[in-house]
């Protein structure tokens, strides 16, 4: 089975389970180990990959694509975990993102905002006026295709 196979699979999964806020991010397959990383418009549940793994589980088995001899893993994509679809970042928002630019550049700021394919970052610069330094908040629009990579930065702040 390719990966195609397992994607449609668990696209069919979702849909028969009824869990619409929640999408495929990857899908790793080594030898019998097949990975699948889910996320959810809201928080991905150790209930809904549960339900998903068993449901997989209950076709591969039937259809014997990976023989007896398999393991499935089911889960969340992790919270170091890079974003990789646009539908993740509005759930994300208040929150600090680092992001790698197609053209070199790097963004760690607060995720304020998305519009349509526009990701708006916020974040502080310091600016010479005179002889000192004054702090400037500015926002970056960056189109979701020119993030080479991003990553939610976790807070640990009380």
């Amino acid at each position: 089975m390719l990966n195609s196979d397992i994607e449609k699979l668990v696209e069919k999964g979702l849909a028969e389970l009824d869990f619409a806020d929640t999408f495929l991010i990857d899908i790793k397959i080594k030898s019998n180990k097949i990975e699948v990383f889910l996320d959810s418009d809201e928080a991905i549940s150790f209930h809904t990959c549960k339900r998903l793994s068993r449901w997989m589980e209950a076709v591969l088995d039937e259809n014997k694509a990976f023989g007896e001899n398999y393991t499935l893993e089911v889960s969340s994509a992790g919270v170091g975990s890079p974003l990789k679809l646009l539908r993740q970042y509005p759930k994300n928002i208040g929150r600090i993102i680092d992001i790698r630019h197609s053209d070199g550049k790097n963004v760690k700021g607060v995720l304020k905002k998305v519009e349509g394919n526009l990701v708006f970052v916020e974040y502080e610069i310091k600016v010479k006026e005179g002889k000192k330094n004054k702090k400037v908040i500015v926002t970056d629009e960056i189109k979701f295709e020119d993030i080479i990579e991003s990553k939610i930065k976790i807070s640990f702040n009380l």
